[in-house]
């Protein structure tokens, strides 16, 4: 992977809002989110970017439709970005499925699948992780975590490694009055304690955020300084449409 694709992040440009950032977040352990994706595509205006995913289904990687693109591949396996583990499996996406009630204006249904060309062979460093049950609810005080590539600090240098920190889900007032008419608590979850001083923490645009050991959400909006709370895509809300695309496709 050529450096300058690393380097170049992925920034919702309404409201200044980006999502690309670990910050106060660690390394974790190697391999330890086998389902983490690393996925890389080019804009409309040519440039290479990068988001986050995670895999659901041996050939289906889950993501935010704001991450759309060009010529599209996915990495899974990975932990260090900088180079070409053994671990790694970088597949070519053959159809992307945004979802049709996204709106890039407030951010709403930000939430999309990856077909990719080949299942992906599972491994200790490659497996799904599952999806939350329809009828379970993340709660004000829940804490989860969100893993990325990204930045450990505001002002700090890109990091290559996977990055991971835990975060509190807060009330869905918290993010109503931040974000004014791009928050709907049907589809989305409130999550970052805005009362820690240094910013909490986010990870890579469209990657997740795994509750009790299943993925509720997808990073989807956030204030550009990266200040808490952020907003993620409600996983269950989507369930149905999530198993349809994946039946039928």
């Amino acid at each position: 992977m050529m450096a300058p694709v690393l380097i170049l992040l992925t920034f919702l440009l309404l409201l200044g809002a980006a999502a690309e950032e670990i910050i106060g977040g660690h390394e974790v352990k190697l391999h330890s989110r086998p389902y983490m994706a690393f996925i890389e595509y080019v804009n409309d205006k040519g440039k290479n970017y990068n988001c986050g995913g995670f895999l659901v289904k041996d050939n289906f990687v889950l993501t935010a439709a704001h991450c759309m693109g060009s010529s599209m591949r996915v990495t899974l396996g990975a932990h260090n970005i900088s180079f070409q583990e053994e671990t790694q499996q970088t597949i070519p996406v053959a159809k992307a499925f945004p979802h049709p009630d996204y709106n890039f204006k407030d951010d709403s249904s930000d939430i999309m699948l990856l077909k990719l060309e080949r299942r992906a062979k599972r491994t200790n460093a490659v497996r799904p992780l599952r999806l939350p049950r329809s009828n379970a609810h993340v709660k004000p005080g829940d804490v989860c975590y969100v893993a990325g590539w990204g930045m450990v600090d505001p002002n700090g240098k890109l990091l290559d490694t996977l990055q991971a920190v835990e975060l509190t889900v807060q009330k869905d007032e918290e993010c109503e009055s931040r974000f004014p008419h791009r928050y709907n608590k049907a589809t989305a979850i409130c999550v970052g304690d805005p009362k820690i001083n240094r910013p909490s923490a986010y990870g890579d645009s469209g990657g997740h955020i795994v509750c009790k050991n299943r993925a509720v959400g997808i990073v989807s909006l956030v204030d550009k300084n990266g200040s808490a709370p952020g907003t993620y895509t409600r996983v269950s809300s989507f369930l149905s449409w999530i198993q349809k695309m994946i039946k039928h496709s």
